[in-house]
């Protein structure tokens, strides 16, 4: 089971904490603007793609095994269908 705590640090900038199975990372993200124009995701929505994102990548590989700091664009290139999965999930 794991927990996800998303928090905004600055202008397309969040901080994650990630608790899972007893163990805890924290996670510095940024959101290029570039992203949220190829996924049509309004800047409202940008936590929820954050969080959907880490979701999306813990049931792929333990908290552990994610990049401590990273663009969140960065996903495509470890798990291509990152991109029509988030939208699916948006």
């Amino acid at each position: 089971m794991h927990k996800i705590d998303v928090e905004n640090t600055g202008p397309h900038e969040y901080g994650v904490t990630v608790n899972q199975d007893g163990t805890t990372t924290k996670h510095h993200i940024r959101v290029p603007q570039r992203l949220l124009d190829d996924l049509a995701v309004t800047e409202d929505n940008e936590e929820r793609l954050v969080q959907e994102s880490f979701v999306f990548l813990l049931e792929r590989e333990p908290a552990t095994s994610i990049l401590r700091e990273f663009d969140l664009d960065v996903i495509s290139r470890y798990f291509p269908e990152y991109g029509t999965e988030i939208r699916s999930r948006l």
